[in-house]
């Protein structure tokens, strides 16, 4: 992709302005009623052994329907989707031919990633998907990242950019991050970013882990849960995502949970969309596969006064571009 057909991609994104998050994958079922949040950082980042190696056969969302997800978003007024396809623990949502740690071999044998891009595209929301290059289960991080795991990530990449249609973008997380996964050095963005622009040429490719330019990603991405802000006078292209809960996936305590107001997701949404930022509200779906009660009325809620702003039309002076 060119510079400008990749500004032009870029002022597309901005201009979808809010999106629904969707974490939903083996820390669900593993970490619910757990002390661990989200996945075994020590494993990966306190030379600690595996505490919680996942078993396909408990992955079992019983009652998923991911068009309960996609009516929820468009409740909210979101524009656009991103699904955990694969998170850091490894476990992937479709039935991968290349590893046996995924759908194929759990106790629901669903695709989730085929569903999810349905439900989706049946209600006119962009969706795309989030695949996690750090992986606990196939021991791709910081310690090794081997030839032979730089083809399996593109086996998978592979799988997603073929079997499923159109993705507008793929979010990219887990790597050369503070906090875990493979390095730049033994897994280049550019060899990954050449490899799904080769599958799919209009697909955006953003990373989460990446610095405030835009060296090593398409858009330049926030973990605002985390702790990332936006910079005084950053004019786009951006993305930022947050929670309304305390945590990326479910909770059993998030039943019956207080979550963050309509006023904060409202407010978070125009903060960053003034600086063509896109901003993404996590929904966690439980262990049944779909999103509880408060989430769904929080989402209505935040439509009933959510507006769009108009779309960005003239790329602003100080917009960054690659290089």
């Amino acid at each position: 992709m060119d510079q400008q057909a990749l500004i032009q991609r870029q002022q597309w994104f901005v201009n979808q302005r809010f999106g629904m998050f969707i974490h939903f994958n083996s820390a669900t079922f593993q970490f619910a009623d757990s002390d661990i949040i989200d996945w075994e950082y020590d494993h990966e980042n306190g030379d600690e052994p595996r505490r919680f190696p996942f078993d396909p056969k408990d992955w079992n969302p019983e009652q998923l329907d991911c068009s309960q997800w996609a009516k929820a978003a468009k409740s909210a007024g979101m524009s656009f989707a991103a699904l955990t396809a694969k998170h850091h623990e490894g476990f992937s949502l479709w039935p991968t031919e290349h590893t046996e740690h995924c759908v194929r071999n759990a106790a629901s044998r669903r695709d989730v990633v085929k569903e999810y891009l349905d439900a989706f595209r049946a209600e006119g929301i962009e969706a795309g998907l989030y695949f996690s290059m750090l992986d606990l289960h196939h021991q791709i991080g910081r310690r090794k990242c081997t030839p032979e795991d730089k083809q399996f990530i593109k086996n998978q990449l592979e799988e997603l950019l073929t079997n499923y249609g159109e993705l507008p973008f793929l979010i990219i997380d887990g790597w050369n991050a503070h906090w875990g996964g493979p390095s730049y050095e033994n897994l280049p963005f550019e060899e990954i970013d050449a490899w799904v622009k080769s599958l799919q040429p209009q697909c955006l490719l953003m990373n989460i882990s990446c610095e405030t330019n835009l060296n090593h990603t398409d858009v330049v991405f926030y973990e605002n849960a985390a702790g990332q802000e936006v910079e005084d006078g950053f004019v786009g292209p951006g993305a930022s995502c947050n929670v309304l809960t305390k945590t990326w996936f479910w909770r059993t305590t998030d039943t019956a949970r207080e979550l963050k107001s309509v006023d904060w997701a409202l407010d978070m949404v125009q903060d960053c969309n003034r600086q063509n930022v896109t901003f993404l509200l996590n929904g966690a779906p439980n262990r049944q596969g779909l999103l509880d009660a408060n989430v769904l009325e929080r989402f209505r809620e935040i439509g009933q006064r959510y507006r769009k702003p108009d779309d960005l039309t003239v790329i602003p002076e100080g917009w960054l571009t690659r290089g």
